[in-house]
């Protein structure tokens, strides 16, 4: 019998692929060993630990301060050398002035009285709670930013895992290697396939036998009368009930989800942020509509937000795959800067504003009242039972169908809340005698009157 040489080149490829995976595995201990050492002798230098210093950097100062740029308060980046060459400081001033800045002020400081004129005369809040060694780890944090993350999202965005970035090469290898055995193994059973079959022939072994012949489908199905007739009815009856189906469907926009002219995701704020509904759609409360917030409700928070710093566990595969990174998010916040007419570098308000033209949603037609209030306040509805789970979307949508049917099956269900509602209570002991049952819904107090909705 003849050696077959396929598998000896068999052999030398599947053990060529462990020594890949071996050497891949040794070459990425390596680099993160190389960082973990690189890290800790940044930490010594400094005299802090940037790690824990970017920590204490984003509970305590964030909200006022930047690295890189002037917010409410000045650019914190290499602050100690700074204040060293320029003022003359040394690192016990900075542990005096962020612990009690206005007992500093007070003392007639040059420097803290500068500061103080400068930015409004605005004290920094006092932090006498950080010890001096968290001024350390913060100062090390400022004096040691972190590099951007753009190599980390190209390779995120281009591989969808950042894991094994610095090992890249070695996976390509990998992969080749694999992708060589699996033809390799392909070729193989295409030989012995080949193989058989002569052998099968030389011994008069038939393979394959002539099939029958027989009448086509469509002949035979034509030829049955009765089939025809079931089949023409069936398909009538189909017809009917999906014609009528998509009639019925006529202005309900349910799951109409438009592009905004600034993107505004629902997901990050009132899910991530928990931001309240109500906070922004403030008029929900009081009036019949629920409102569209003014850009300065959004100012509130992004004077000093004015870039997104993205989710601490990253983004997921889904918001990679739709485009929604920290970039993305980051340049919607600069279109609400020039729509609010916002100056980002001397922090003020230039007056030239433009209009931000939103696309409605939810829309009722015009013959249907529809209190916001009404069911808010005083019913006490969520407002995800009309409008979904919104602290879930990135992109909002028309939840709900909003028809009529809806709306009264909502009534027939939903009891009232009589308690702490002196007019419920003076009308629910009559009103419970009528029907007999100790929850009242809304259709028994007159929810399913024509006239409340259609005035």
């Amino acid at each position: 019998m003849k050696k077959v040489l396929y598998r000896h080149l068999f052999s030398k490829v599947l053990g060529l692929t462990l020594l890949l995976f071996s050497t891949s595995f040794y070459a990425q201990e390596e680099a993160e060993a190389a960082t973990d050492v690189a890290t800790e002798e940044t930490a010594d230098a400094a005299g802090g630990d940037p790690a824990k210093g970017k920590q204490l950097f984003n509970q305590n100062c964030a909200a006022c301060h930047a690295l890189e740029r002037k917010m409410t308060g000045p650019a914190l980046v290499n602050v100690e050398a700074r204040l060293a060459e320029d003022e003359g400081l040394d690192k016990e001033w900075i542990y005096a002035w962020i612990k009690n800045s206005p007992a500093v002020i007070s003392s007639g400081d040059a420097y803290a009285n500068k500061i103080y004129a400068e930015y409004n005369q605005a004290a920094m809040t006092p932090f006498p709670t950080l010890s001096n060694q968290d001024i350390d780890d913060i100062l090390a944090y400022t004096a040691a930013p972190p590099p951007a993350p753009a190599a980390a999202t190209a390779a995120t965005s281009a591989g969808g895992d950042t894991t094994g970035s610095s090992s890249g090469i070695s996976n390509e290898m990998i992969l080749g290697a694999l992708a060589l055995v699996f033809a390799l193994l392909v070729i193989m059973l295409i030989l012995v396939n080949k193989t058989l079959r002569r052998i099968a022939e030389a011994n008069g072994v038939v393979l394959e036998q002539e099939k029958e012949k027989r009448l086509p489908l469509w002949k035979a199905f034509v030829q049955n009368q009765f089939l025809v007739l079931v089949s023409v009815v069936f398909l009538l009856l189909a017809s009917a009930y999906f014609a009528y189906g998509w009639m019925m469907q006529v202005g309900i926009d349910q799951g109409y989800a438009p592009v905004q002219p600034i993107h505004f995701s629902h997901k990050i704020h009132a899910g991530d942020n928990n931001v309240d509904c109500k906070y922004c759609h403030s008029s929900a409360r009081v009036s019949k509509t629920s409102g569209i917030p003014s850009l300065n409700v959004c100012m509130n928070c992004h004077k000093s937000i004015y870039e997104y710093a993205g989710n601490p566990e990253g983004p997921s595969a889904e918001d990679l795959a739709n485009g929604y990174t920290n970039e993305f998010y980051t340049g919607e916040i600069k279109k609400l800067y020039k729509a609010v007419g916002w100056d980002e570098e001397n922090q003020s308000y230039t007056g030239d504003s433009q209009p931000v033209e939103w696309v409605r949603i939810h829309q009722l037609p015009d013959f249907a009242y529809f209190n916001h209030s009404q069911h808010v306040s005083v019913a006490g509805v969520e407002c995800q039972t009309c409008h979904g789970p919104v602290e879930e979307m990135e992109i909002v949508e028309q939840f709900a169908p909003l028809t009529m049917g809806w709306c009264i099956n909502c009534h027939r269900e939903t009891n009232v809340k009589v308690k702490g509602n002196a007019y419920y209570e003076a009308i629910h002991e009559e009103l419970s005698k009528k029907y007999g049952v100790e929850e009242l819904t809304a259709a028994m107090m007159g929810g399913l009157e024509c006239g409340k909705c259609h005035y």
